[in-house]
């Protein structure tokens, strides 16, 4: 039984560490922010959430301690990394910074220039 849940655990680790170095990976050979922020926002999430996993599981399965903080700590990393990098991205394109030239197509563009025709009848 011992051997299974070490097995889990490594495996729990071993996906984290393999989704942090794809996010490594992705932040210095990605061409633009927008990229490395899905890069950083996604995969990195994954990768933290896995390593927290492995720990989690470890501390109760092995030490016998269960630890509600690590489970706080994997719905925390959860939900605001992805908004986070949400965020981030969409406010990056509202000032004005361009996607890489080799972007094919533009969902936001139109939805930011409405939203910038609403603000100007407004105003």
């Amino acid at each position: 039984m011992t051997i299974l849940i070490n097995s889990i655990i490594i495996f729990f680790i071993a996906v984290g560490v393999l989704f942090i170095i794809v996010t490594a990976i992705g932040l210095f050979r990605l061409p633009d922010l927008y990229t490395r922020a899905h890069a950083a926002s996604k995969s990195a999430t994954l990768g933290v959430m896995s390593v927290l996993t492995g720990v989690f599981l470890h501390f109760w399965l092995i030490e016998g301690y269960f630890n509600p903080r690590i489970l706080l700590g994997i719905v925390f990393i959860f939900i605001t990394s992805p908004v986070g990098g949400h965020i981030l991205t969409r406010s990056s394109y509202i000032a004005g910074i361009k996607p890489w030239k080799g972007t094919k197509h533009d969902d936001l563009k139109e939805e930011i220039e409405r939203m910038r025709k609403e603000q100007n009848i407004q105003n």
